[in-house]
């Protein structure tokens, strides 16, 4: 037996500060390491009847079997513009907004933009110009002298719409009747014959347009052909991708034919100073919910863990990083 007194001498000796900060590091680094988050989230959605209200519906229901000691409160919105607005100003810690409407909040330097961070790119945003099946336009160069919805003042898709008529050649302010009203409003007053066309950006189906077509006959208009007069714009431009909306996006609509249009893709963004376990809790949240989610939300079967760290034009957050190197293979 060895003598009390010839141990070794490290045998019974505290870890230095420094050694007991890195068992400490490499404890919470591990997946599900470190205390459970608790506190609150307000995560700011997006329109009524829109995809992102949905979503956000769907993931806080999900957050309350991950995350428990986590009161998450939803609270609609306007769109992306607002959205970021509300993150900036402390309004929310966590939202979705189109990468176009990010990437034109961080060029024009706007408050506080060095401080938005990524949890992951999310599905895209497909732009969708919708018009009675009998509407003489055929494309976006059409809508001159119209009444055509461009969504609220301070959403994404009135960001792009704006975009958009200008690539085809048209001032928003003078080139047609701009109304401004939400994906929650623009189908009625269709119907009702008071617009003549409506822009939508969202993620597909979009139920509020589901619904439409089965009100009356509408038709989407292509609008592939503006993608190299926007991509000469860049760099606000430069989030968009030519894509093509499935056949079976709105199976009523399309009559079996893809469209040809646009696409952005959405990010989950919060602040640099979201605790961060909060944010990888979130994070890993939103991942593994993909299936659930996406049965009732079929733009989240989008969501896919290989493409989720390309969040272009935000760095991913601290919280984030943690998730994704605990489950890199």
């Amino acid at each position: 037996m060895v003598s009390e007194h010839v141990r070794h001498p490290w045998a019974r000796r505290p870890l230095t500060a420094a050694a007991a900060v890195l068992v400490l590091l490499v404890w919470w680094l591990l997946p599900g390491g470190g205390p459970a988050p608790g506190g609150q989230a307000v995560f700011t959605t997006g329109a009524r009847g829109g995809v992102y209200e949905r979503y956000g519906e769907l993931l806080k229901e999900q957050l309350g079997r991950d995350l428990p000691e986590v009161d998450v409160t939803l609270v609609p919105s306007q769109g992306s513009v607002q959205n970021i607005e509300r993150l900036i100003s402390g309004e929310a810690s966590f939202t979705i907004a189109a990468a176009d409407a990010v990437a034109a909040y961080v060029n024009s330097g706007g408050k506080d933009a060095d401080r938005l961070r990524a949890c992951a790119r999310l599905y895209d945003d497909y732009i969708q110009l919708v018009v009675p099946a009998d509407s003489s336009v055929r494309d976006a160069e059409d809508l001159k002298g119209l009444r055509v919805g461009l969504g609220q003042r301070r959403s994404g898709v009135n960001l792009i719409a704006g975009r958009l008529l200008k690539a085809a050649g048209l001032d928003p302010g003078e080139d047609i009747r701009p109304v401004l009203q939400g994906i929650d409003r623009m189908p009625e007053l269709l119907i009702r014959e008071e617009l003549d066309a409506f822009f939508w950006s969202g993620g597909l189906p979009t139920g509020a347009i589901e619904e439409l077509a089965e009100a009356v006959e509408i038709r989407l208009v292509p609008l592939g052909d503006l993608v190299p007069v926007l991509h000469s714009q860049e760099p606000q431009t430069r989030s968009y991708r030519a894509a093509l909306m499935p056949s079976d996006a709105y199976p009523a609509v399309q009559d079996g034919k893809a469209v040809e249009t646009i696409a952005v893709a959405n990010l989950l963004v919060t602040m640099d100073g979201t605790d961060a376990a909060l944010t990888e809790g979130i994070t890993r949240s939103v991942i593994n919910s993909r299936d659930r989610i996406g049965r009732a939300v079929h733009a989240a079967q989008k969501v896919d863990l290989r493409t989720a760290i390309y969040t272009h034009p935000l760095p991913l957050h601290l919280g984030a990083e943690r998730y994704y190197r605990s489950v890199k293979s």
